[in-house]
């Protein structure tokens, strides 16, 4: 059950991230969108590709680098867990929990059914999550999370003994 808690946690670190980073506009997380979007929004003069660029590293440092840590400290500092099984099973559900959320609150429902993610003169792209892209991080998530896990359980379990 706390570990279903700390996957919560760790999609509200996701969330407010981009909720940060929407706060001026949805233009600053253009990093996010389809390259086609991403040139649109260069050509309307909204952003640089620079700027795109320089924000995607920001959010990998502000964003997903303090994600990272929480679900290792939760796991091995709160929840105590060694070797390789357990931390695998741990790290697994926490970020299996936090990319649904994130690939149902976030990306389905928050980017494509609201418009707090729309970028004036872009509109004609939308869905800018479409079928396609949705099912791809979905997949991405299912398959990608646990090799994840697996990756940081055994690294980990050489070091944290």
């Amino acid at each position: 059950m706390l570990v279903l808690l700390e996957g919560l946690v760790s999609f509200l670190f996701v969330l407010m991230s981009c909720v940060i980073g929407i706060a001026n506009g949805p233009h600053n997380m253009a990093f996010f969108y389809d390259q086609e979007v991403q040139d649109r929004v260069a050509e309307n003069g909204l952003i640089t590709k620079e700027q795109i660029k320089h924000n995607y590293n920001l959010f990998k440092l502000c964003g997903i680098l303090p994600y990272f840590i929480f679900v290792i400290m939760a796991v091995y500092v709160i929840n105590g867990a060694r070797g390789f099984l357990e931390p695998f099973i741990q790290t697994t559900i926490i970020l299996m929990t936090e990319g649904i959320l994130d690939r149902l609150f976030i990306d389905w429902y928050w980017v494509n059914h609201t418009k707090a993610w729309i970028i004036p003169g872009t509109e004609d792209l939308r869905p800018y999550i479409n079928k396609k892209a949705w099912t791809r991080k979905l997949i991405g998530t299912v398959i990608g999370f646990p090799i994840i896990s697996a990756i940081i359980a055994g690294a980990l379990s050489l070091i944290w003994k």
